[in-house]
């Protein structure tokens, strides 16, 4: 018990902190986790395998091994002071679940779930969990995108939109950007582009293109998939 209550005098002083609880260290949840740390945000990451604790021990704010099915352990780790809490158990789905229910039982705010199949993630909607997340469809379908068009890069904001980094294509150079009127033709916008200073900058009506610039075209995915394929 004594363990357990060091453990969360330290997760409660994370949990103050712009910070995350990460539940299940496995290849999503590591590499999401550390992420994290990187971009500055201290995370509190729990997994049932002694290994993969120590394989983080140093990397993490904080990680400790434990049984998150149990909700005393979850209440011991201080993990319903944490505003965000990623649940990414994947490969035991009843325990995915168990754990998911809890969470929102310690009425976690924000509670970002992954789910390895469209059953899983139903499982967790109906239960209630705010975000859930397809790491491996939504990459699929990411590299898919990629593979199809000549975008360089290529987020899908929301099933249907996009935004795709591209070169910009010969029609929209020399020009200023308000006499193109790519809306109207293609459907979309470019938001940003990166000329020779190799700087991003916001685009505007003004805004002139030339050979090598790369911009963010961003409206309805067949539009922008459509505009990255121009040349």
């Amino acid at each position: 018990m004594g363990r357990f209550l060091s453990f969360g005098e330290t997760s409660r002083r994370i949990a103050e902190a712009d910070s995350v609880a990460v539940i299940g260290l496995g290849r999503f949840g590591s590499s999401l986790a550390l992420e994290l740390m990187a971009s500055g945000t201290e995370v509190l990451g729990i997994d049932g395998s002694e290994e993969v604790v120590q394989d983080h021990n140093s990397r993490l704010t904080q990680v400790v091994r434990a049984d998150a099915t149990k909700e005393e352990v979850l209440r011991q780790l201080a993990v319903d002071e944490f505003d965000r809490v990623v649940l990414a158990i994947g490969t035991d789905i009843k325990a995915s679940i168990l754990v998911a229910s809890l969470l929102l039982q310690l009425n976690v705010p924000v509670i970002w779930a992954k789910a390895v199949d469209e059953q899983h993630g139903r499982i967790l909607e109906q239960l209630g969990v705010h975000h859930v997340i397809y790491p491996e469809k939504d990459m699929g379908r990411r590299v898919a995108h990629l593979v199809r068009g000549a975008a360089s890069d290529y987020l899908e904001i929301d099933r249907g939109y996009a935004i795709v980094k591209t070169a910009a294509p010969a029609e929209v150079q020399g020009v200023p950007l308000g006499e193109t009127d790519l809306r109207r033709r293609h459907g979309v916008t470019i938001a940003a582009f990166r000329g020779a200073s190799n700087e991003w900058a916001n685009a505007d009506a003004d805004t002139v293109l030339h050979e090598g610039d790369v911009v963010l075209v961003v409206g309805p995915t067949r539009r922008v998939e459509s505009f990255a394929q121009l040349r």
